[in-house]
């Protein structure tokens, strides 16, 4: 029976620089990644299993993971929607300190119960993958209790004061006279939740966990986005009612009936989500007053540790903060030498600076700022993406079933919401993915970008990723909707560089604007670490991208504003990108003739998302079980 090799809590910071300078097919024993719970290994005389005992016992373990899954799904009236359901269609979560310590015991219970109730020997490799991951989601859980209140409840760039408005746009979908009725429910049931969040980060502030002072006036400024317009002032409707009176216009229902539902959901966006936002906004207004302008968590309690969790989670990697800031600086140089040669081959005369400036603000390389330009980017960026799936068959054994449309970020959120972001499929097939696309300004969207950002968000980016692991059948529900961001958002950059070997990028500036987005990802490992571990301001911060990058001023200080507000996460790309192109290189060096690249990606895909250190597993067993 095949055994798991023990996890080993390597940093592997050679290896990492090995995959920098291109030396990806070189093999090693040194493991990548972070102490993912590893099984103890079983002796070699272990007799031989039963092949229909591995299969009834992985069949147990999946029903019970299914009834765990099942259980928590049933605790959260918000996740059962983004599942497509309508049940406890009118109720928000429950954001309160209590639920969480619930919740948390819960699972520690589970761990217990898997322990004390399964066979781990017994598992075929596919649950033994899930037992695994079930322990280090625990585990990672448990972890986090200490840094319960360290995290931003509210951010310019996230919260329930933005994310409450998106998630009834996007996901309440009303198709009965019931389906209205349960969204009138959620909006007379708003100020609740929205006290709770109130609550947890008046409990963080006073433990000294608070965004910088800068960041108060965007939040503000997008909480009252969300209570301008009717029914709170003369003009146009509100996002809420906008979004609401054209799903209510779309049923078939007499004029009576839907005018007693507008009325009511006025009522409710007046009575309650209106005071509820005013409430937040005060809430704002009071702890800017005495918030710092320090920017990186050092400066909370602990900071220094809490960035250190934050690191390992993000990237599943034992590799400090230190390590990961001269990663970025070796790479962000091999970048601006390849960057170099597209200069000599377009003929720039000038240093790579002065080519940077013309990138910047050459008119060729820029859409209208206007609606005209905006739809132009939109088609596009849609005619991209559908002519890579015409190749798609030439990268993979296995497609996603759900469909992908390219959309443009909401006006009301435009201008927190980041450059580019992908969303994941209904999993009933109600809703199609979406590549969202941020318009606001379209000096931020240079063309030269446009095909790197599509494939992405898009295809064979988080698509390929996202909506082929929500499809997968025989895996747990809590596999098909985890993830692990090393292993998302480095599949995400690698596919930027996949199609470069199949014949894309043909534009030289095209292939300057791939290079553009991975040197991008590679300054995050520097001013990331930068913020939060050398104590940089925000201004060294923006200086440093917009000295060693390509990107618009504008990019650069919405980027920046990411990177203080979500510490840690923005390493997970680059570090998990060079992972996969270490362990392709292996797996290329090793099986020659045999190795083909579609069998490489189920490779990584067909599981699901997981730690790296897993990943290299099933890599490394793949070698061993394709002859050559």
């Amino acid at each position: 029976m095949k055994q798991f090799r023990p996890l080993l809590a390597s940093t592997a910071l050679a290896v990492l620089l090995a995959a920098c300078s291109g030396s990806t097919g070189s093999d090693t024993d040194t493991n990548a990644a972070a102490p993912a719970p590893a099984a103890t290994p079983a002796s070699d005389t272990t007799p031989a299993v039963d092949t229909q005992a591995v299969a009834a016992e992985s069949e147990r373990l999946n029903a019970w993971f299914e009834e765990v899954f099942q259980r928590d799904v049933d605790r959260s009236p918000m996740m059962q929607t983004f599942l497509g359901r309508k049940t406890n269609y009118d109720q928000w979560g429950d954001a309160s300190p209590a639920f969480d310590r619930e919740s948390y015991e819960l699972s520690q219970a589970d761990l217990a119960y898997m322990h004390e109730n399964f066979d781990f020997d017994l598992l075929n490799d596919s649950a033994q993958i899930s037992w695994r991951l079930f322990e280090y989601d625990v585990q990672r859980e448990a972890d986090g209790q200490r840094w319960a209140d360290h995290r931003y409840t509210f951010t310019p760039r996230s919260g329930p004061h933005m994310n409450a408005p998106t998630f009834l746009i996007n996901n309440h979908r009303v198709d009965t006279v019931a389906d209205a009725e349960a969204y009138i429910g959620r909006l007379r049931n708003f100020g609740a939740y929205m006290d709770q969040n109130i609550e947890n980060a008046r409990r963080s502030f006073e433990l000294g966990v608070s965004t910088p002072d800068w960041t108060y006036e965007p939040m503000i400024a997008t909480a009252r986005n969300i209570i301008s317009g009717a029914p709170f002032e003369d003009g146009q409707d509100s996002p809420l009612m906008s979004d609401f009176r054209a799903k209510v216009t779309s049923l078939e229902i007499d004029d009576a009936e839907r005018e007693r539902l507008l009325a009511e959901a006025s009522t409710a966006l007046r009575e309650v989500v209106e005071p509820a936002y005013h409430r937040v906004i005060a809430l704002f207004e009071e702890q800017a007053e005495s918030a710092t302008s320090d920017d990186g968590v050092w400066k909370h309690p602990d900071g220094g540790e809490f960035y250190n969790y934050l690191l390992n989670g993000y990237t599943t990697m034992d590799i400090s903060a230190e390590e990961i800031h001269q990663l970025g600086l070796s790479e962000v140089a091999r970048i601006h030498g390849e960057m170099q040669d597209i200069m000599t081959q377009v003929g720039f005369e000038g240093s790579l600076q002065e080519f940077f400036e013309f990138m910047r603000t050459d008119p060729q390389f820029y859409y209208s700022n206007d609606e005209a330009g905006r739809t132009a980017y939109l088609a596009d960026a849609t005619a991209l993406i559908d002519t890579m799936r015409e190749t798609l068959p030439q990268m993979f054994f296995t497609f996603p079933r759900a469909e992908l449309e390219v959309r443009r970020v909401e006006p009301f959120r435009e201008a927190s919401a980041g450059k580019a972001f992908y969303n994941r499929p209904a999993p009933d097939g109600s809703r199609p993915a979406y590549y969202y696309a941020n318009l606001r300004d379209m000096a931020d969207m240079p063309t030269y970008q446009m095909e790197a950002l599509a494939y992405h968000e898009g295809i064979p980016g988080h698509h390929m990723q996202l909506a082929i692991m929500q499809e997968l059948e025989g895996v747990p529900s809590f596999r098909r909707f985890g993830g692990y961001t090393a292993y998302t958002e480095g599949w995400g950059l690698y596919s930027e560089y996949l199609p470069l070997e199949f014949g894309f990028y043909s534009d030289p500036y095209s292939d300057f604007g791939r290079l553009a987005m991975e040197l991008w990802r590679a300054c995050r490992l520097v001013v990331d670490t930068g913020i939060h571990h050398h104590q940089w301001s925000r201004q060294q911060a923006v200086d440093y991208l917009a000295e060693n990058t390509p990107n618009p001023q504008g990019d650069v200080e919405n980027a920046i504003d990411r990177y203080i507000v979500y510490p840690g996460q923005a390493n997970a790309y680059k570090i998990g990108m060079l992972e996969i192109l270490r362990l392709r290189g292996i797996a290329e060096a090793e099986l020659g003739e045999a190795y083909d690249i579609r069998a490489f990606h189920d490779v990584v895909l067909t599981q699901g998302a997981m730690p790296l250190a897993i990943l290299e597993e099933r890599v490394r067993d793949y070698i061993e079980a394709t002859p050559h």
